[in-house]
């Protein structure tokens, strides 16, 4: 197998995973930040959560730092 079929695996099973565990990241009130944007009109549902993604990126990071030292 080549590495981008194993990178893909990879990142399809994390995607899965996080799908199993939204409802208990949801009760942590992640995605509903302060920050988040949302709009809601007639026809139009958008939500960015800008905010969340900021912090799971400090800890995916802190936590990378953390393994390689």
């Amino acid at each position: 197998m080549s590495d981008i079929q194993k990178l893909l695996i990879a990142v399809g099973a994390i995607l899965i995973a996080i799908g199993f565990l939204w409802p208990l990241i949801d009760r942590f009130g992640l995605g509903r930040l302060p920050g988040d944007i949302v709009i809601e009109r007639e026809n139009l549902h958008l939500y960015f959560p800008l905010t969340t993604m900021i912090l799971i990126s400090i800890v995916i990071s802190v936590l990378i730092w953390l393994f390689r030292r």
